[in-house]
């Protein structure tokens, strides 16, 4: 069963800049297919999704993280997590370079 996908504020403005931007535009698109792998299966193999002890999502629900991008000079990174607990929904943290 698909997740449906939520986003935090800050996930919602990296999207939105990465989707304005000529320069990114290569890694927009890795980033789309990325978040349709993770709304299909969070754990896709092509995602290298693993839990990311670094950063904690709302009421300190567990944080993953997943790669839009592999092999790449800042490649970028999708950090998430199941909330709210019990439904299917994924939130969207963070669309980021990696760190």
């Amino acid at each position: 069963m698909p997740f449906e996908l939520k986003y935090a504020p800050a996930a919602q403005r990296q999207f939105t800049e990465l989707s304005s931007s000529k320069e990114l535009e290569k890694r927009f698109k890795a980033v789309k297919k990325a978040l349709r792998f993770l709304a299909d299966n969070p754990g896709h193999p092509s995602l290298h999704t693993h839990k990311y002890d670094s950063l904690q999502g709302p009421e300190g629900a567990e944080t993953f993280e997943a790669y839009a991008e592999n092999n790449t000079p800042a490649a970028y990174r999708i950090f998430w997590c199941y909330y709210p607990p019990k439904a299917n929904t994924l939130t969207i943290l963070l669309i980021t370079p990696h760190p």
